[in-house]
């Protein structure tokens, strides 16, 4: 247990985000009729706000039209493109969105895809969820699903938003052009008003971003060319799908279509047979159509080698894996003094709550403000070198970086090289985490980690009071965890047999110092 202590955070409050919206739109509508420069940020919020006030300024103008406008501001049109969605002609004005130049040089910035010499990523936004999303491969899935004449079978979706990105990746890694086929992620200078990203390592040509992008291409536009009717308005599409605030049970009865679940969705749509053939289809077509030459069917068998083998990347990192936020994202301090390396793979994985912060954390806000105040307590009052969790789960969907694969941790006493400690963040004495949350750590996160060479096959799992003298992870919750695949019981010896857990649990309430590991 981390004893947090409600340690208070500077953040920004739940109504915080609503009455900045407000403000931002305000100003948004004013200029919409004079000459007022507004400056926005790389927040997808922002993005959005610009697009309501395209939408504003030509009413009634198809969604399919105004995304046609932001490709032709983005100088999204190579013959790639055009090969499935047309030409976009630049003579035409009644089909076209106007806009002035303080909003068509955003659109271009936010939607250009392209990584600088010093690794910064352009084109891409921070979403409400914390994770970082290209804006080309989004709009270009809508556009193929709007334009599909067949619902659920769309031309083009997959090449437009995913697949040429992957293949290309995959190609430029065999040749060794590229230190790695997919990522990396990075963080942003600000996430309260971010403009720059900066990734973490020498980019492959199918960045996190990219990939979040074309998962979230692939979902919306799949969608689109589903519905009977087409959506009004393009900006309603992308607020539904990534602004959505969780409420009361969280995951758990949040509706399907949000960023959230980007994973979960794309697991449903895309097999890794598609995904191949899509890829390998793409390669030749980009062939054919960019470099102009015909590709001969012994390298089209060498390159459906190279792409099965990327494939086998992509859906372990994308597919089995869940969704990490990276430590610099959530803000957290530096290590203090030198980290201690696991040898892995590891043999356990130890399931903890952190009892303070006690409830569940529901935004990207909350939970990063509950691993900095967690942080803080175990650095400043326990004189701990880092947050002593390998991984943290919130209630938002996410996990959040602890100490995470490679570093031993500071969770577990006497155990901490030999398991992961997992922690969810509230209190579970009585009730349980939402199902949801519970499933990424039992399903996802654990089979990430069997699969990427960090646990081994035939783990144990431990709830920490069956090692520790503690109540942790609560009475409700471990009583979940004894059903749990890998779960493990001690032969020999059982705190929870020799402690009156009653007890124990009215002494951490009155002494959170008692809450040691």
């Amino acid at each position: 247990m981390s004893g947090a202590q409600g340690v208070e955070d500077s953040m920004i409050s739940p109504m915080e985000p609503h009455w900045k919206w407000c403000l931002t739109l305000l100003v948004v509508l004013v200029s919409a009729h004079t000459d007022t420069k507004v400056t926005f940020s790389q927040h997808m919020d922002d993005f959005i706000r610009v697009l309501e006030q395209v939408e504003y300024r030509n009413p009634g103008l198809e969604p399919v039209n105004v995304l046609r406008g932001l490709r032709r501001a983005a100088g999204l049109r190579d013959e790639f493109m055009q090969h499935f969605l047309g030409t976009i002609r630049e003579d035409s004005t009644s089909e076209a969105p106007v806009m002035d130049s303080n909003l068509s040089d955003f659109i271009g910035r936010a939607v250009r895809h392209q990584v600088t010499e010093r690794g910064r990523e352009e084109g891409v936004v921070l979403t409400a969820d914390g994770t970082t999303v290209a804006m080309s491969p989004v709009l270009l899935g809508i556009e193929a699903g709007l334009v599909s004449k067949t619902r659920c079978q769309v031309r083009g979706l997959y090449p437009l938003t995913l697949a040429r990105n992957l293949g290309l990746s995959f190609q430029r890694f065999h040749s060794s052009l590229l230190s790695q086929r997919l990522g990396p992620d990075g963080c942003w200078d600000d996430v309260t008003s971010p403009q720059v990203f900066t990734l973490s390592d020498k980019p492959s040509l199918a960045t996190d971003a990219l990939v979040n992008g074309g998962m979230d291409g692939v979902i919306l536009g799949m969608e689109v060319s589903a519905q009977s009717q087409r959506p009004l308005k393009l900006s309603s599409l992308l607020r539904t799908y990534y602004c959505h605030r969780l409420e009361g049970e969280g995951l758990d009865t949040a509706p399907r279509l949000i960023s959230r679940l980007r994973r979960e969705n794309f697991r449903e749509l895309a097999r890794p047979p598609l995904l191949q053939r899509q890829v390998v289809r793409s390669l030749v077509l980009q062939r054919r159509l960019i470099d102009h030459s015909t590709m001969l069917s012994q390298e089209k068998e060498e390159l459906t080698a190279v792409v099965r083998e990327g494939i086998k990347e992509f859906v372990h990192r994308y597919m089995d894996c869940p969704a990490i936020i990276p430590r610099c994202q959530w803000g957290a301090a530096p290590y203090r003094g030198t980290p201690t390396p696991l040898s892995l793979p590891l043999s356990s994985m130890y399931i903890h709550h952190t009892y303070q912060p006690g409830q569940p954390c529901l935004t990207f806000q909350q939970c990063s403000a509950d691993m900095r105040s967690m942080q803080r307590f175990h650095q400043d009052d326990r004189g701990w070198d880092d947050i002593g969790y390998s991984f943290v789960a919130g209630s938002d969907g996410y996990l959040y970086e602890g100490r995470g694969w490679h570093w031993q941790g500071a969770h577990t006493k006497g155990y901490n090289s030999k398991g992961y400690g997992v922690s969810f963040i509230g209190d579970y004495t009585s009730r349980l985490p939402s199902q949801q949350t519970m499933e990424l750590v039992r399903d996802r996160l654990a089979s990430c980690a069997v699969g990427g060479g960090r646990l081994v096959g035939n783990f144990t799992l431990y709830g920490h009071r069956q090692l520790v003298k503690t109540s942790c992870p609560g009475d409700a919750f471990y009583s979940e965890i004894t059903g749990w695949e890998h779960f493990g019981v001690r032969e020999y010896v059982q705190y929870v047999q020799m402690l009156d857990l009653n007890l124990i649990t009215l002494l951490e309430d009155n002494f959170p110092a008692m809450q040691d590991v």
